[in-house]
């Protein structure tokens, strides 16, 4: 027979870990809640097309990464790998442009990429993010940052930065374009093969490169911010300047311009940022995003501006553990019920349907083990009480219910659902 195990960078959540998905999860909730942003949830697959127009054709997700088929109907169709297409493709398809400006939104679901697994980056992880689409104001650009920020704090992550820059718009970004590839091509003996590659078809993803050799050559090349027409410095400047004005808030608030932060999608404009943990050097994003000014038109929409971010909750899990930010509570049941003989087992199963209708967590110990056993059984559960149902405890109408944490003695109590209850309850 064979030996299945899980897919190459895929995983499986047990449940000792699912406590810490369910604390990031509701804490991404909680915080979009408090921002005023809408959760949406969009298909896990897509028409390939909507990924190749938005995501940028050009781009090594596109090239290389997409899960991408043919259904039966022979359409082709692609396993989302990032999730701000999928909304827009939604906010146009329903009107939303009629509803007031920006729509709020947020996600969280399984986003899949053909990569190399290795630590933190796996082909199928799971991502919250937000959008905020219909208004090209600086102080969105902050709004979407502020919750991004607040978010990695609700979760008791510290020692982060914040890196952002401002890659321009259609206007100016060309002159910046053209002033890059000079720039490379005087050092194209010096960089990866990748970056040979892209000179033409995706300059800005050169200063994008994790090579060492390719970082240091991107640290001394032309820095977008130098190149921003009037509009687009203006748009910068204001960013910085509200940025600045939420440190009374958020006194950990560390940002820098990073003229590298180019970000790796065709769709984004202007303000760009990252998350991440300090001395990372771009290799451990925690959060990421920017504008995305041209993309609603791009899949057909009308010209709408939008700004967003993309978090992988599998790298935050993964700090949240590393920093003890979250201790989760005791997972064992309220009861075990210990039981011994085919009458006690009967009246077993019937109490802890009771009792879980009562709200408490129930869980039956085998049949047939000695007593010895199942008490075993009840402290390797973690329970807080054992329940002890024997011949005698029917005879009697009153069971043993012994405290299996703490110093608390045993006690008799009624075999009924209520008495139980309020004896577990401590009422």
């Amino acid at each position: 027979m064979p030996s299945f195990r899980a897919p190459r960078g895929t995983y499986d959540i047990l449940p000792e870990e699912q406590p810490y998905w369910v604390f990031a999860l509701h804490k991404a909730a909680e915080t979009s809640a408090r921002f005023g942003y809408g959760r949406i949830d969009t298909p896990m697959f897509e028409a390939t097309d909507l990924f190749e127009r938005g995501v940028g054709d050009a781009t090594d997700i596109v090239q290389k990464e997409m899960y991408t088929f043919e259904d039966h109907g022979g359409d082709s169709l692609t396993l989302r790998p990032e999730g701000t297409a999928n909304v827009c493709r939604a906010y146009v398809e329903h009107g939303l442009h009629n509803q007031p400006q920006p729509v709020r939104m947020y996600y969280t679901g399984a986003i899949f990429r053909y990569e190399r697994p290795q630590a933190g980056r796996f082909r199928q992880h799971t991502q919250f993010g937000v959008e905020a689409i219909g208004d090209s104001s600086p102080q969105v650009d902050v709004e979407v940052i502020e919750l991004g920020w607040s978010f990695i704090r609700s979760l008791n992550i510290t020692g982060t930065q914040l890196r952002i820059n401002s890659i321009g718009d259609p206007e100016c970004r060309p002159a910046y374009l053209d002033a890059l590839r000079d720039y490379y091509r005087n050092h194209i003996d010096e960089v990866c093969d990748d970056d040979r590659q892209r000179l033409e078809r995706a300059p800005l993803r050169l200063l994008d490169c994790k090579k060492t050799r390719c970082q240091a050559i991107g640290n001394a090349a032309p820095r977008s911010t130098d190149f921003l027409c009037d509009a687009c410095e203006e748009h910068w400047m204001s960013v910085i300047t509200l940025l600045d004005g939420l440190k009374d808030t958020y006194p950990d608030l560390e940002y820098y311009a990073d003229h590298r932060l180019v970000r790796g999608l065709d769709y984004y404009t202007r303000t760009v940022f990252e998350i991440e943990p300090e001395n990372a050097a771009g290799q451990s994003t925690l959060l990421g995003g920017g504008r995305y000014d041209g993309l609603i038109e791009l899949i057909g929409g009308q010209p709408t501006s939008g700004i967003g971010f993309g978090s992988g909750l599998d790298r935050l899990v993964a700090q949240v553990k590393e920093q003890h930010g979250y201790e989760p509570p005791g997972s064992g049941p309220d009861v075990v019920i210990v039981h011994l003989g085919e009458d006690a087992g009967r009246r077993a199963s019937a109490l802890a349907a009771g009792l879980r209708d009562d709200g408490l967590t129930v869980i039956v110990a085998p049949a047939g083990r000695s007593m010895r056993a199942q008490m075993r059984y009840s402290n390797s559960m973690n329970a807080q009480y054992a329940l002890i149902i024997g011949d005698r405890e029917i005879e009697s109408g009153e069971g043993s219910l012994r405290p299996l944490q703490g110093d608390g003695e045993q006690l008799g109590v009624p075999l009924s659902v209520e008495a139980i209850a309020d004896a577990v309850r401590g009422s």
